[in-house]
């Protein structure tokens, strides 16, 4: 018997998976008769019924106020995701229309990964949202300093995660092409490695130990370095496909509906980013932190980019929705995504089709 659930016979969790089912496909609450004959349950209506009553004393399932039918509460979607939900894969016609999308739509594009959130909402009809997150603290790896003339001097940063960054840097005194050849050294030997707050602390060490003219360059290299870094820790969220939402019958309610799509839009920091590497999370109603999502669900997977980053494809919809469906495509786009940041560049290989 399950530790998690030891109430509910075998029976009560057929009773819940058919109700599950029957209402993620039409929205409708469910009745015994229903199920009697339709999901063919193998006892009367009577002991059905008794058995939803049950369920909704034990809070797996809500009565809306004008049926004589039951829906899942979030505590029922939950046991359902957790043991009672039918994997599903996508077939091979979904798999080659993504594919082929992918490489259409991502392949050479400076904004990957804004257009992935958009084209993985066409795939779901959810609103989604991608977010890209940095495993581990960025550093400086190296610094490079190329001179201009006396007034301009390029400053060139690798980053830990292999980005490389670079801009002009205009100062305010004459400088000596020498001097570049000075403070390269001290950049490099002082200041990677280190986080935003440890260089700051650093440059101070050092005020006294380097010349006035050559400090004021260090300063500048400095400053923009920590500025890269600081850029770098703010996580980079894209909402797609907002307007999803107005075709979803749990949000006919245009209020409701406004009330989401504004806080997708507005708020998009506040979704959900799983920490730890778990490849899926399904969060469902009341267990989202924000007050915004607790009539709705969220599922968001994670792929990995490569370098110490990992990017996240979140979809957003109705706690009725089709999670088997909506998982099994989360996973293949995944699977593809971290496929096109790897070494190899490419798309996750066509099935062969048994004749």
């Amino acid at each position: 018997m399950d530790e998690m659930h030891p109430e509910l016979s075998e029976r009560k969790k057929l009773i819940l998976k058919a109700i599950v089912d029957a209402h993620i496909a039409d929205g409708e609450p469910v009745g015994s008769k229903y199920l009697m004959e339709t999901k063919q349950i193998p006892c009367s209506s009577a002991t059905i019924r008794n058995e939803m009553a049950e369920l909704e004393a034990l809070g797996y399932l809500e009565q809306p106020h004008t049926s004589a039918g039951r829906i899942p509460s979030p505590k029922g979607y939950r046991l359902y995701v957790n043991e009672l939900m039918e994997r599903k894969d996508i077939d091979g016609e979904e798999a080659d229309a993504i594919r082929a999308t992918m490489q259409r739509e991502l392949r050479g594009t400076d904004q990957l990964i804004a257009r992935t959130g958009q084209m993985v909402s066409s795939f779901m009809d959810y609103p989604t949202y991608a977010v890209t997150d940095h495993r581990e603290v960025a550093t400086v790896r190296r610094f490079e300093l190329l001179y201009v003339d006396a007034l301009s001097v390029i400053s060139v940063v690798m980053l830990s995660d292999s980005r490389v960054k670079s801009t002009l840097l205009h100062m305010e005194l004459p400088l000596q092409e020498e001097a570049l050849q000075s403070v390269s050294p001290l950049l490099n030997t002082h200041f990677t490695g280190l986080t935003q707050q440890q260089m700051h602390a650093k440059l101070m060490n050092l005020t006294d130990q380097v010349a006035p003219e050559n400090f004021l360059l260090l300063n500048r290299v400095v400053d923009y370095a920590a500025d890269l870094l600081e850029e770098t820790s703010q996580k980079q969220v894209y909402v797609g496909g907002a307007s999803q939402l107005l075709k979803i019958p749990e949000f006919r309610d245009l209020d409701k509906a406004h009330d989401l799509m504004h806080f997708m839009s507005d708020s998009s920091a506040q979704l959900p980013i799983p920490a730890g590497d778990a490849p899926m999370q399904i969060l469902i109603g009341p267990e989202n932190v924000s007050e915004a999502l607790k009539e709705s669900s969220v599922v968001v997977a994670s792929y990995d980019i490569g370098d110490g980053m990992r990017g996240l494809v979140g979809v957003v919809g109705p706690t009725r929705m089709d999670y088997a469906a909506v998982a099994a495509r989360l996973s293949f786009f995944a699977e593809s995504l971290t496929k096109m940041f790897g070494k190899a560049q490419q798309l996750p290989p066509k099935e062969e089709q048994t004749p």
